[in-house]
């Protein structure tokens, strides 16, 4: 038996590397009026920006219930030797609460780590997808912890918007307020850091502002694992992915994920971002 990894949705791991992986993504529920649609499974993000720019109320968001992580959990306890479970920052959702209530329900007799990884879209898929691949190195549970651990403390993740009116109207925007003041004609960056948006910087184009982000990804450097996240705008992060791998060692491909509906409830269309885990010192 192995050691096994589960996150949530708003880690934005696509299907095809989730299931090549082994890990298990938990969805987080996304609210039209009435309608309730489960991220990634019930509701695509093609579907989703659609419904995004004709609908006239905003949709909302919540967590998957911790029901639903014990019964994540009962399924798992009984192929693992362990379960490590790792999800977005507890400052942006309810979630870590879910899954660690969910892990005090739940039947499981195998070791069982619910990590806040203080991280949100990529910058949580590039962790659960590090501490993946210790489990499937034959990692224990304890060395997967670790690694997980260890990738969240070398997380980064940032991101151009097209406007802050989707982050400030769901209530995530946090110490990005700041920049509201000056959002009209201005494209919006932010960072997450300690478990929170904060404001990264500004510029008066998107081609300025997309430079920015570039310059941004290099100074972390050197990294990892990186990877390069949109809404609506695949050719600009195919074109972005293709100037960053560099920095990555033996020139990989960076991964080319996609805001769903989880995050993209937030981040709206036209965002593009960043994630990368910065290399040991």
């Amino acid at each position: 038996m192995a050691v096994r990894i589960v996150t949530d949705s708003t880690s934005d791991i696509g299907v095809s590397t989730a299931r090549r992986l082994g890990i298990t993504v938990v969805p987080q529920n996304v609210h039209f009026r009435t309608r309730t649609y489960e991220d990634n499974v019930s509701i695509t993000p093609d579907q989703f920006y659609s419904m995004l720019a004709t609908e006239r109320e905003l949709p909302t968001t919540s967590q998957a219930s911790p029901g639903r992580f014990r019964d994540v959990y009962d399924r798992m306890g009984e192929v693992a030797s362990g379960i490590v479970s790792i999800h977005i920052s507890s400052k942006l959702s309810g979630t870590f609460n879910s899954a660690r209530q969910g892990g005090t329900m739940t039947s499981a007799t195998c070791p069982l780590e619910v990590i806040d990884s203080a991280q949100g879209s990529m910058g949580l898929g590039l962790v659960a997808i590090a501490a993946a691949a210790a489990a499937n190195r034959g990692a224990s549970h304890e060395q997967t912890v670790a690694v997980a651990r260890d990738a969240a403390a070398r997380a980064q993740c940032f991101t151009l918007l097209e406007t802050l009116e989707y982050l400030h109207r769901g209530g995530r925007i946090g110490k990005a307020q700041a920049l509201m003041g000056s959002i009209l004609k201005v494209k919006p960056m932010t960072i997450i850091r300690d478990g929170e948006v904060h404001p990264l910087g500004k510029a008066r184009t998107f081609p300025k502002a997309l430079e920015l982000v570039k310059e941004t990804a290099r100074s972390f450097a050197p990294v990892e694992s990186l990877a390069v996240i949109h809404s609506t705008t695949s050719d600009t992060a195919r074109e972005l992915a293709n100037d960053l791998k560099g920095l990555l060692p033996g020139r990989e491909e960076p991964y080319i994920a996609r805001f769903g509906p989880a995050v993209g409830v937030y981040a709206g269309p036209g965002a593009i971002g960043i994630a990368l885990l910065q290399s040991r010192a």
